[in-house]
């Protein structure tokens, strides 16, 4: 998994609230056996004027000229604003590979639903909780400005403006550490490899039974 460390980017505003995961990616998608291959048909239903389904060649679809991620300003966007109660739904984790695919690896909310917001963590991707007025401040400037750029620091945890005013957020001592470190589950059970393969040694010499039937 990609550390995470410092990212500056341009911000989009997605200004609605209690964004479920179907519409993050919706179920039709969500056949498909593979981690990859999702940020083409993220927020499909608001990003598309036709209704999308897997394996559909999505560059010959007809874009919603609306929807702000199809606006030139925003094309780039790294760092996506969202209001209150982000990701609820289901709990496919799904909708974070979407956003990550897609380009986006912070999304600054008043509130996330809970599943949602632990996936972000174990996909290599920051969900900042900010109150309520300062994400209003944050939509008006994004808003206002073409080209409207923050910087998240997760070592210091502050949302940075380009003017230079700064908020803080909390985030669990042990998610950033693994963010910062760029560690998902198996990098930290990768971690104890040499504690694990010191264990299966002494096990084999203890029950050398259990391990007769095994390819290693």
């Amino acid at each position: 998994m990609k550390a995470y460390t410092v990212e500056q980017g341009i911000a989009a505003p997605l200004d609605r609230a209690n964004v479920d995961t179907d519409l993050i990616i919706p179920k039709q998608f969500l056949k498909s056996i593979k981690r990859t291959g999702f940020g083409v048909n993220l927020f499909d239903e608001l990003r598309y004027l036709d209704e999308g389904y897997l394996g559909q060649d999505n560059s010959k679809r007809p874009l919603n000229p609306d929807f702000v991620l199809n606006q030139a300003r925003y094309q780039s966007a790294n760092i996506l604003l969202a209001r209150q109660n982000f990701g609820c739904g289901s709990s496919r984790e799904h909708a974070p590979w979407a956003l990550s695919e897609y380009g986006f690896r912070t999304v600054i909310a008043p509130s996330f639903a809970d599943i949602f917001y632990n996936n972000c963590f174990k996909n290599g991707m920051l969900p900042v909780v900010l109150a309520e007025d300062i994400v209003d401040e944050l939509f008006q400037q994004c808003k206002a400005e073409e080209g409207y750029q923050l910087t998240i620091d997760l070592a210091q945890q502050l949302v940075i403006r380009s003017d230079g005013q700064q908020f803080a957020f909390e985030v669990d001592p042990f998610r950033k550490h693994c963010l910062l470190n760029g560690l998902d589950d198996i990098g930290l059970t990768l971690q104890a490899a040499e504690d694990i393969r010191s264990y299966e040694d002494k096990v084999k010499q203890q029950r050398p039974w259990v391990f007769q039937n095994i390819e290693v």
